[in-house]
């Protein structure tokens, strides 16, 4: 978005309604102005009234609220992403294995974690979580929230790589057949031994595992530092 743009929309968004001149505050000339206020009717994020005053729409309202509205830059503000996480686990005997997947895409390729995925516009939580298990493994499972983590990630030159909220859900009586790869990954069981001795380890896999032997509901949010990316 321009910034002409996100300043028009900075205007709007402490006020009802402005009329033309009332919006213009960087003394623009008339066309120059004219050609950013088509552009935002056009995306649908303001519209102009009978009596020629200008508003958000609703589209423009929810645009508008993430915008930083420092009046030295406006612009969209950064925030973290929104996850889920699956840990799905069968006992065998004696011993409890762990459905793990290899990443196999970037960043962190190669890397062992759990079923994840972003959750998308409009889904909840266990929407997100039954529909990245079952794309990514072919499983159903029993649900159920175990933990939400703020996981933070620096490259070694301290640059922010990735800013993540995860909800930690734990699936039980899993149906379905195992598939053992898909596009960007592949999946193994593995017992809670074999996964401390596995190489690329996400650091907070550890830690989500004994969350998920203790059965408490558990926040914890951490910053780690990635030797690869």
């Amino acid at each position: 978005m321009h910034q002409i743009q996100n300043n028009i929309l900075r205007n709007l968004l402490f006020r009802e309604k402005l009329r033309f001149s009332e919006l213009n505050n960087l003394n623009l000339s008339n066309d120059h102005f004219n050609f950013h206020l088509k552009r935002l009717i056009a995306k649908k994020l303001i519209e102009k009234d009978e009596k020629g005053f200008y508003s958000l729409t609703a589209r423009g309202k929810e645009y508008a609220n993430r915008l930083n509205t420092d009046l030295q830059k406006v612009k969209i503000e950064r925030q973290a992403k929104t996850s889920c996480l699956v840990v799905c686990f069968k006992d065998t005997g004696r011993s409890r294995k762990f459905l793990m997947q290899q990443r196999l895409k970037h960043p962190y390729f190669g890397f062992y974690g759990f079923v994840s995925g972003k959750i998308r516009w409009g889904e909840t939580i266990y929407e997100a979580a039954s529909r990245e298990l079952e794309e990514e493994t072919g499983l159903k499972a029993k649900l159920e929230l175990a933990g939400i983590e703020h996981k933070i990630d620096y490259s070694k030159d301290d640059k922010l790589l990735e800013d993540k909220y995860f909800y930690i859900l734990k699936g039980t009586k899993l149906s379905g057949e195992l598939q053992e790869s898909f596009e960007g990954g592949r999946n193994i069981w593995f017992t809670e031994k074999e996964i401390n001795r596995l190489p690329d380890l996400f650091g907070d896999i550890i830690k989500i595992v004994d969350i998920i032997k203790k059965g408490k509901l558990t926040f914890f949010e951490k910053k780690y530092k990635e030797t690869r990316y």
